[in-house]
């Protein structure tokens, strides 16, 4: 058994080392790779993403995966990196290679397409790729096979076990809940003075604060780095080169800043796995809703809190003489924490955010299911926004051209946003308890007990657990809602002058 498992360990690496090479590659194609390159890095990716998909669904892992399932002599890790790899040759062996190559090269011909249409706001440039990706998504959920909608194959893929039944009646609850906090705030008396943010920022110097707070934060820069791209990402190629990007606008002073600490969070998860499980399927995240939990955690409540700046205000007036003069604290605080109905996912307020997401969820649903044509894509959206937020859409880059997502064929993935948003503030009730001086730390610039508790009982966990059963290990307590209403109610309320 120490010769198959030892094997399998071998064979998985080789696999994730390919991998990790495809994963490269869309790094540079988003980053640095100027645009003739396109077409051959369609054809590279696609030439890498087959032979991963031929290494692992290649019968002898199958053959070693079968041998150790009947053994009952493996460590829990090692029965749980088998049951995991299991699962996922299981998957992996239902999608052909053939469709593997046509779907990389789908993607990479949308993600050209999608960021021509972003420049000239013509949803038709990008329409015949976004037809095409979704006829390959729904073949491959076909492949995949499903109960229920064909779209809750695509959202096993980012959050296991979840379905659309159910984030129909989750987001079916929190939508008016969320909708009419929105409306007490916004028609609150007592409104924040934004004036002073209308200036122009130097994105230098943007930049350089940001590398500041990542440092701050624990992000490792020998172990990453940070670059530009049109929408910030995290990409991982290795526990020890996880990298983040982020966009800098002149007239946006937070923008830059919260991009990076919101992918600062994502990149100190990646960081956080044991080294042990490199080049492993127990080194990944649990789902993509427990990722994001760590990046709003950290831009949410960690950045966009009082103490935080307490400590960050006085390093951006002194980064921007003359401009910041006679701003306090909590004017900073009071400014990142505007709440009001915006255009761009991005860039919304954590009172706004969740309806971005439930957005895209029904208008993704729909085209799966095949209730929504390609083409009614942007009035669908247009009506949507003008539903849930009030607002007016003018034009396709602001409104259903915004996101990378559907370029990559993502479909599934958006949900997992919201979800990140519950989990953070159940997760975040626990961190309070046990770290009674979290708060005072933060203020300090003091972030490794913070980082501390979640490299124990969430990121050092890999794979080991379910999101749902990570959630009720560390909390004692079913995932829900119910946290996330109180973070928002208990800062905004008061934040606004309003009182229950």
């Amino acid at each position: 058994m120490s010769n198959a498992l030892d094997t399998l360990k071998e064979r998985l690496g080789e696999v994730s080392d390919i991998n990790s090479a495809v994963s490269l590659l869309h790094w540079d194609q988003e980053v640095y790779m100027p645009p003739k390159a396109a077409s051959g890095r369609g054809q590279q990716l696609a030439t890498l993403s087959g032979l991963a998909h031929r290494m692992f669904t290649d019968a002898a892992i199958g053959d070693l995966l079968r041998k150790l399932q009947e053994s009952d002599g493996l460590s829990p890790d090692d029965a749980k990196l088998v049951s995991e790899a299991t699962h996922d040759y299981d998957q992996a062996t239902k999608v052909p290679e053939s469709f593997v190559q046509e779907f990389a090269i789908a993607q990479s011909k949308a993600y050209e397409a999608w960021v021509e249409a972003r420049e000239s706001s013509a949803f038709k440039t990008f329409q015949p790729h976004l037809e095409t990706m979704l006829g390959l998504l729904r073949q491959k959920a076909d492949l995949l096979g499903y109960e229920g909608s064909p779209y809750n194959a695509l959202l096993g893929e980012y959050e296991r076990g979840m379905t659309a039944e159910q984030l129909k009646t989750i987001f079916g609850e929190l939508a008016p809940k969320q909708g009419a906090l929105v409306d007490r705030i916004v028609n609150a008396s007592d409104q924040p003075d934004l004036a002073w943010l209308d200036q122009e920022w130097n994105p230098d110097t943007q930049w350089n604060i940001s590398l500041e707070v990542l440092r701050e934060m624990g992000y490792d820069f020998d172990a990453g780095r940070q670059d530009k791209s049109i929408h910030p990402f995290t990409i991982n190629f290795d526990t020890k080169d996880v990298r983040v990007t982020t966009r800098i606008h002149e007239k946006e002073l937070f923008s830059g800043l919260t991009g990076s600490i919101h992918e600062g969070g994502h990149a100190l998860y990646e960081q956080g796995f044991l080294d042990s499980d490199r080049r492993s399927v127990l080194g990944q995240a649990i789902s993509l809703g427990i990722h994001e939990s760590q990046s709003r955690m950290w831009e949410n409540v960690i950045g966009r809190s009082q103490p935080f700046w307490n400590r960050y205000a006085p390093r951006l007036q002194a980064a921007y003489p003359g401009q910041l003069d006679g701003r306090t604290p909590e004017d900073f605080y009071r400014a990142i924490n505007h709440v009001t109905p915006s255009l761009i996912r991005v860039e919304a307020d954590e009172c706004t955010y969740n309806l971005h997401v439930i957005i895209r969820f029904e208008i993704e649903l729909a085209l799966v299911e095949g209730d929504l044509a390609v083409a009614d894509v942007p009035e669908a959206w247009n009506t949507k926004m003008k539903e849930y937020l009030g607002l007016d859409v003018p034009d396709d880059t602001n409104g259903c051209l915004q996101d990378i997502h559907w370029s990559h064929g993502s479909m599934g993935y958006f949900p997992t946003y919201a979800l990140g948003n519950l989990y953070a503030a159940q997760l975040f009730e626990t961190i309070e308890e046990a770290l009674p001086d979290l708060w005072t730390q933060v203020e300090a610039g003091d972030f490794a007990p913070l980082l501390g508790w979640l490299r124990k009982n969430v990121h050092e966990v890999g794979r080991r657990n379910t999101a749902v059963e990570l959630i009720e290990n560390v909390t004692g307590k079913e995932p829900s809602a119910d946290a996330f209403m109180r973070y928002l109610e208990g800062k905004y309320l008061p934040l606004y002058g309003l009182r229950d």
